[in-house]
């Protein structure tokens, strides 16, 4: 059997479905310091955020946790979606968020013990938009014991599916790393990018200029927009409270996060008059 994963191994990555500038202002309003890189092949695209910091270690949420609430923050009012991979010294896993729909997960224990359900696979795959045959009968041996792959191996199987939709990690990103080693592998790719928190003015200000430069800008107005508007504001203010009550850092983002796209969709077109 391989070796598990030890006590120094614990990290993550979150893998977004869009090129680096579709992804930089999300990623600001996590309001953590992050690191940007381009991972998609030329048929595909795929971008890489690598934590700087390690606030599973700060605030005493577990890795797993804190990758689920930055993924759901993060694919919230976007159309692509985004794979958080994460591990420790006892378990390895996954959380993809994907809009407002529930965030679907698997977990394996460090020996590769499968934790999930088959139907999360499939979940999975729809989401992703791969083959329902040919991807879905790769992805399901990682539900299924096997003495010789530990949870490292069963998120690099994970990843080899992806690499159909166009999915290419810069080199040295492999799951399993400690979070150290991972930011000094990106760090040196051309193409990085350092993503830091500067304050919600300017993180909103450039959410506009995307919105705007896209094709749904022209639709983001009127009576549709700001119905959407309060549903994310009446959905991420209790999120926000209670992932406070629960002292749950990631929650609190990912609520966060809802409440300014709210307001964003509220003020979009009062905004955008203002600057015509």
């Amino acid at each position: 059997m391989n070796a598990t994963p030890g006590t120094g191994t614990v990290g993550a990555l979150l893998l977004c479905g869009a090129d680096p500038d579709a992804v930089r202002p999300a990623a600001h309003l996590l309001r953590e310091r992050l690191l940007l890189a381009p991972a998609g092949a030329e048929h595909g695209r795929w971008s890489v955020l690598v934590p700087e910091g390690k606030p599973w270690l700060d605030g005493g949420e577990p890795v797993d946790a804190v990758v689920a609430g930055w993924a759901a923050a993060l694919a919230v009012g976007v159309t692509w979606p985004v794979l958080g991979l994460w591990w420790d010294a006892d378990r390895a896993g996954f959380t993809l968020a994907s809009g407002f729909r529930r965030p679907v997960g698997y977990v394996w224990l460090a020996d590769g013990t499968p934790l999930g359900e088959d139907e999360a696979m499939r979940t999975f795959a729809a989401r992703l938009g791969l083959d329902p045959v040919l991807d879905v009968q790769a992805l399901e041996p990682l539900t299924l014991p096997d003495p010789d792959a530990d949870g490292r191996a069963r998120l690099l199987g994970l990843l080899a599916v992806l690499v159909g939709s166009g999915l290419h990690l810069p080199p040295g990103l492999t799951p399993g790393e400690p979070a150290d080693r991972l930011r000094e592998a990106v760090r040196v790719r051309a193409g990085t990018e350092t993503v830091e928190w500067s304050g919600w003015r300017d993180a909103v200000r450039a959410e506009l200029d995307v919105v705007d430069a896209g094709p749904l800008g022209p639709w983001l107005r009127g009576p549709k927009a700001r119905l959407l508007g309060a549903a994310q504001l009446a959905a991420g203010v209790p999120l926000t409270l209670w992932g406070l009550r629960r002292r749950g850092g990631g929650w609190v983002v990912a609520g966060t996060v809802l409440v300014v796209h709210g307001a964003l969709g509220l003020l979009y077109d009062r905004v955008r008059g203002r600057r015509q």
